[in-house]
């Protein structure tokens, strides 16, 4: 899941830099009236900056909810990281096995 949403948020955050780089500025109409040919777009006039605007807000709005999702999980993550008690472990503990000392044999006693 969380893989899911970062892939979301990387390409949502290249979709919102081509619409920035795509709209105009605010001096771009003053330029056109002298004949900048930059209002003769494929929406028309004013048709592409609600296009623009809209769909900026769109992907603006999608960036900031996938933002906070991954600053979920990451908080998930670092609780889990610097965690004080011990991981619990599904499998037995394993204990070395005790054996009896040897019993030391008596050696022949020299006269």
């Amino acid at each position: 899941m969380e893989t899911l949403i970062l892939i979301l948020h990387i390409l949502v955050a290249l979709g919102m830099i081509v619409l920035i780089l795509l709209q105009q500025g605010k001096g771009a109409e003053a330029g056109a009236s002298f004949g900048g040919g930059a209002s003769s777009t494929v929406f028309g006039a004013s048709g592409s900056a609600n296009f623009l605007t809209k769909s900026t807000a769109v992907l603006t709005t999608i960036f900031f909810l996938t933002s906070l999702a991954l600053a979920v999980f990451a908080k998930h993550h670092s609780q889990e990281l610097y965690s004080l008690t011990a991981p619990t472990n599904t499998s037995a503990p394993t204990t070395p096995a005790t054996t009896n000392p040897a019993t030391p044999t008596k050696t022949p006693s020299n006269p």
